[in-house]
């Protein structure tokens, strides 16, 4: 039987599902009764597949701890939200309002009109100005949870976001602390890093999780990411450097090099977080770390952070102040409870007033809720009217023939009632329809993240042969220069040339070397100015040649070719650049989103460019799932 006192906090990442069954005692203070988690593997932090996995994943976890709410808040995986603090110039209260819709249409990295976003103020500097958390999230993002919700019967309340549950969750449980407080969660695919100082909060999502820790040990040792993924889980630790002995296990060898480079790269920015909360934020030196998140449990990471910064290190515990179910094991909850600090935070919300309050629900979803809140009351008023008068109609019809005339007025008065009940049908078929048309959209747009999946891709791959080729003492550079669907030195006249016949569109990319640097790319200084020129303009790639747009092509695209471009190595080794070639060959093939027996070399490498000390060489990419153009 379902409990309508108790609700749900569960908070959908992008490596594990986690949800905790929350209710108020007689004073109002908050109680776990039950939680739960569930890993999700790689497929839960792809977009693809995303969607059917969190279902899968929330019917059996719901099937194996039997929670007794469905009512439920929920929290939106960090890698798929922007979040930025903003400051406001001290302006009239009246116009705050008209100002953060300026300062979110500058900032959003997306259209307005295509995101969820709020903001909450979080307080003023000394010379007025206004601190402002800025957080948005793509609709159809949002909806997808909505649908995987609907499809397990949940019935959500409010949508949060990673940041604002934490703070919520930190400030209820350690809100008697001194000084400036660093809290880093370290999830699957991003991290967060909180400061906390004198009730003023400020937060940066960093780009770096544990799943970069799994991929590299998979590529590295040959595994498949679930093989690798146990292999971490079971045998993995943060390597402590210096003189340490590596263990005599290849693998544990293999993740702990991983684990630490990853780490490394991971204290860097939080490093340069730290600087720029100083100086830009007027913040103050940390005096402590706390540790979260589902990676942050790895051995030895505690003592990492602790050498490299310098302060002392614990971990986070959101049940710090939170009653705890005598039924619950207390030595399996403290193994997983400092993965529970946004659930906390999503219980929290229906517990007491908190420091930061944010809803990401859609319009859409908020006018579908309150209809479907009024639709028993006007089916059951609909049929009690019917009920009334058909047992008016009756006794007027047994009693006497006299009453036929009262009886007659009864039934006009019936038509209207029927106009509405079709009226009402008539709303609720336009009411399908359109959810309909809302789930084809989301279907077509889901399709626009293949690019970016794919690009990431490449990236990754490129950033591993990169390092593969390193360790044997050579400064490698190699980057993507051009990326598209139709083959290089083919004639574009009329309309452009795609990768199937008949194809009336062709994707190109090409990267300014600044841009290349800025974004990860190649590393600054890998080219010689005389490199640094601008990027090949691809205006016009969507016109003909008469200056007309092209008709919409309804086919698809399952050939890209790329070149690349690479730094020149034949001064210590003359066959480095052919061997770096295969090396890339090799990688890209290896890719689970491309088809191995057709994505292979094509063309021959450029000549050594003199002016820059590179060369480029082609490769035809061959897509498993072709896409529609």
């Amino acid at each position: 039987m379902l409990n309508s006192k108790s609700f749900l906090g569960v908070d959908f990442g992008a490596g594990t599902l986690k949800a905790a069954e929350f209710e108020l005692d007689e004073g109002g203070n908050l109680v776990l009764k039950q939680y739960g988690i569930r890993a999700l593997g790689l497929e839960g932090s792809q977009d693809a597949a995303r969607e059917n996995v969190l279902r899968k994943a929330v019917q059996e976890l719901f099937a194996e701890r039997g929670f007794g709410s469905r009512k439920t808040n929920i929290c939106a995986p960090g890698f798929h939200v922007f979040s930025k603090f903003v400051k406001l110039p001290p302006v009239d209260t009246s116009k705050v309002t008209q100002i953060i819709q300026y300062e979110a249409q500058q900032n959003v990295p997306f259209p307005l009109e295509e995101v969820v976003w709020d903001y909450q103020i979080l307080g003023s500097t000394p010379t007025g100005e206004l601190e402002v958390l800025l957080v948005a999230i793509k609709s159809d993002i949002v909806e997808g949870l909505f649908r995987t919700a609907e499809a397990t019967g949940l019935r959500l309340q409010l949508v949060d976001v990673s940041p604002a549950a934490l703070c919520n969750a930190f400030r209820y449980n350690y809100g008697d602390l001194e000084g400036c407080t660093m809290l880093l969660d370290i999830g699957a695919k991003t991290s967060n890093l909180l400061f906390f100082e004198k009730g003023k909060v400020y937060s940066r999502s960093i780009n770096i999780g544990a799943n970069s820790i799994t991929q590299e040990f998979a590529a590295e040792s040959k595994l498949r990411f679930p093989e690798a993924e146990k292999t971490k889980i079971a045998e993995g630790f943060v390597s402590l450097g210096g003189a340490y002995e590596e263990p005599e296990n290849p693998h544990q060898a293999a993740i702990s090099k991983i684990a630490r480079q990853v780490m490394t790269r991971l204290h860097i920015q939080v490093n340069q977080t730290i600087q720029f909360y100083r100086g830009q934020q007027g913040g103050s030196a940390p005096q402590r770390l706390f540790l979260a998140g589902g990676a942050s449990i790895m051995p030895y990471t505690a003592q990492f952070f602790a050498e490299k910064l310098n302060v002392p290190v614990e971990y986070f515990n959101p049940f710090r102040n939170i009653q705890i179910n005598p039924a619950i094991n207390l030595e399996e909850l403290a193994r997983v409870a400092h993965s529970f600090g946004e659930v906390v935070g999503l219980g929290l919300r229906n517990a007491a007033q908190c420091p930061v309050e944010l809803n990401l629900v859609p319009k859409s979803i908020l006018k579908r809720q309150q209809l479907d809140q009024k639709k028993p009351y006007f089916i059951a008023a609909f049929f009690g009217l019917i009920l009334a008068i058909l047992a008016y109609g009756w006794f007027f019809d047994r009693v006497a023939a006299v009453k036929k005339a009262s009886f007659e007025e009864i039934q006009q008065e019936l038509l209207p009632l029927k106009q509405k009940e079709t009226e009402l049908l008539a709303q609720e078929g336009a009411i399908k329809r359109t959810k309909d048309e809302i789930e084809a959209f989301t279907g077509w747009l889901r399709q626009r993240f293949y690019w970016p999946e794919l690009l990431t891709e490449m990236r990754s791959i490129l950033i591993a042969v990169e390092k593969e080729r390193t360790r044997s003492g050579q400064d490698v550079g190699i980057w993507i220069e051009r990326f598209a669907t139709n083959a290089p030195g083919s004639t574009l006249t009329g309309t452009t040339q795609g990768s199937e016949e008949g194809d009336s569109r062709s994707y190109l990319f090409k990267m300014d070397p600044k841009l290349l640097e800025r974004y990860g790319l190649i590393r600054p200084g890998m080219l010689r100015p005389s490199a640094e020129q601008p990027a090949e303009s691809t205006e016009g790639a969507a016109e003909g040649a008469d200056g007309t747009t092209p008709a919409k092509s309804t086919n698809q695209v399952g050939i890209v070719y790329v070149t690349f471009r690479a730094v020149d190595l034949t001064r210590g080794n003359p066959a480095a650049n052919g061997e770096l070639i295969f090396a890339v060959e090799n990688a890209v093939q290896g890719s689970s989103l491309l088809d191995k027996e057709g994505t292979k070399l094509h063309g021959d490498k450029s000549d050594v460019d003199d002016a820059t000390s590179t060369f480029t060489f082609g490769m035809t990419l061959k897509l498993k799932q072709p896409i529609k153009d």
